[in-house]
């Protein structure tokens, strides 16, 4: 299933500017089975750790973190674009590869001690998810695992993440 997996992904070349391949992951979207297969394979990333919430980064990764949490039974906490959520927020700044950007996160989302399995589409250079990983560590949240479908290893974005187990289903 992970070939299958693998070879529904899209590349599409200059998108969302030139010399960028983005990895589109709609054709896994859009197949149940094998949208299914993805979240299955998501979910099992936290390895069978008790888990309380699943925290997913704007905007793919809500799709999948939306669908693990409801599959596992337990709350969904957003982390989105600054200016994207209407209550108090903590924020984290990162760098992009063409620019910087800022994720925030409901202040009351998560209880501290709470455990969490972070879940997004890529890990691409890491800025996000280090990002994401400094929010929840600032409101005192307990990492189970940090989970993507796709992992673009040449960019070494693992890296950023700490001691946090990282798990991924792709690695290109």
């Amino acid at each position: 299933m992970v070939e299958r997996l693998r070879n529904a992904i899209r590349d599409v070349e200059g998108f969302p500017r030139e010399g960028v391949v983005f990895k589109d992951i709609t054709p896994i979207l859009g197949d149940a089975e094998l949208f299914r297969a993805a979240i299955d394979l998501l979910i099992s990333s936290a390895g069978g750790e008790k888990v309380d919430k699943i925290v997913g980064i704007d905007a793919r990764g809500f799709i999948l973190a939306a669908a693990v949490a409801d599959r596992m039974g337990l709350g969904f906490v957003p982390i989105r674009k600054k200016g994207k959520l209407p209550w108090k927020c903590k924020e984290a700044a990162y760098a992009l590869e063409y620019g910087d950007a800022v994720v925030e996160i409901h202040e009351d989302a998560l209880k501290p001690g709470e455990r969490v399995l972070l879940v997004d589409d890529i890990l691409a250079t890491g800025g996000t998810a280090a990002a994401a990983v400094k929010l929840l560590s600032g409101l005192g949240a307990q990492i189970v695992a940090i989970s993507f479908l796709i992992e673009l290893s040449f960019l070494h974005g693992r890296e950023k993440l700490g001691e946090h187990p990282v798990k991924s289903i792709l690695n290109f």
